[in-house]
């Protein structure tokens, strides 16, 4: 059969990256013919753009003109790393043609047996795509299967005033799957109760899988920091496990520097992401994605809250649902009162979640196969 599927690929961004990888890779082996939608409308591209800026940098020529002057530098020094996306993108994902709207899309949709939207926070009304029909399928034939996978909210309510498009679009979905327990219970709120709890894409290959992609880093006996905002906690927690391990710290290096770590990785791409994950004794984040590639390299990790809480459904969710909720991080005293993680007690749990999943997987392979 053929199936297409549609998020958020080509973003620059090491999680948005590796799952639309995971899905398109897991049905492939199922025996499907696979492409990601490349939907690139302007919204995403001009946020990409060198010159973007938000709302809180707009406000006045002294703010922007103070915040152009911070951040282009380091914009042209990250271009290194854009170009490792590149790469990644044009060695490891299959794309349709470009779509530049969802009008283009609409007239001239890319032929598919099954559509799936998703994984990661395509329904996050907080950015964009969250308002974005093309994120529900709603381009895509009636006669096809429509199906969300591990489709993300993000944050644990919508907003009064998008409850009724979501609520909508939602609905002439044929199959739905979220990937946190929260976003079944903002499901149930809308009056939508044939949601099903699976997992993220990342989840559905094996380590070994993973490790066939990656590109090991230089380091040996190091703490791995991925800070997604300058967090003081993070820093704070990072110094002072280096301090007692004795273990160097090598951080990403995004627009903040970290210049409390030993090293700094500037130029990474997906694959040196994982890597570095994987080779890590200790990982200190506060990404969703770099806590599940924790896991499916059995790494011992701390989970630190972000700035803004509503983001953090999605990390404490796949936390309680492995029974490791003690790895959420708030302080010095949290760390010191947190048990090591034990990978035979939450395999067992995570292997029981993918089994969901492929099962889920399944049913919407088996909505056509049947027809």
């Amino acid at each position: 059969m053929k199936i297409k599927t549609i998020t958020c690929h080509n973003v620059y961004n090491f999680g948005a990256s590796l799952q639309a990888y995971a899905l398109m890779t897991y049905l492939t082996s199922q025996g499907h013919q696979v492409e990601i939608i490349d939907y690139m409308p302007d919204y995403i591209r001009k946020n990409l753009s060198l010159w973007a800026i938000g709302p809180k940098w707009n406000r006045n020529i002294f703010i922007k003109c103070a915040f152009y002057c911070y951040v282009i530098p380091i914009r042209i020094m990250q271009s290194k790393s854009r170009k490792k996306f590149d790469e990644y993108t044009r060695k490891y994902l299959h794309l349709t043609q470009r779509y530049n709207s969802f009008q283009e899309l609409l007239n001239n949709p890319p032929e598919a047996d099954i559509y799936f939207c998703g994984s990661d926070q395509i329904w996050n009304t907080q950015i964009k795509n969250g308002l974005d029909p093309a994120f529900y399928c709603d381009f895509a034939p009636m006669k096809a299967t429509h199906a969300s996978y591990a489709a993300s909210f993000s944050i644990s309510q919508i907003p009064k005033e998008h409850e009724s498009f979501v609520k909508s679009q939602i609905n002439k979905l044929n199959y739905i799957s979220v990937r946190e327990n929260s976003g079944l219970k903002i499901l149930y709120n809308l009056g939508i109760k044939k949601g099903v709890h699976v997992v993220d894409p990342v989840f559905l290959l094996s380590s070994n899988q993973w490790m066939q992609l990656a590109t090991l880093p230089i380091y040996n006996n190091y703490i791995l920091v991925y800070d997604q905002e300058n967090n003081a906690t993070i820093k704070k927690i990072a110094l002072y496990l280096s301090k007692k391990s004795g273990k160097k710290i090598v951080a990403f290096k995004d627009l903040y520097p970290r210049t409390y770590a030993d090293y700094q990785e500037r130029y990474a791409g997906p694959t040196e992401f994982i890597g570095l994950i994987a080779k890590a004794d200790i990982v200190i984040t506060n990404s969703f994605h770099c806590s599940a590639f924790s896991i499916i390299m059995n790494r011992q990790f701390y989970v630190i809250p972000r700035t803004h809480q509503k983001v953090n459904s999605r990390m404490e969710n796949l936390l309680s649902s492995l029974e490791i909720r003690n790895r959420f991080i708030t302080s010095i005293e949290d760390i010191n009162n947190a048990t090591e993680i034990d990978y035979n007690k939450v395999t067992p749990l995570i292997e029981s979640m993918k089994e969901q999943s492929y099962k889920y997987i399944s049913n919407v392979l088996a909505s056509q196969s049947n027809s």
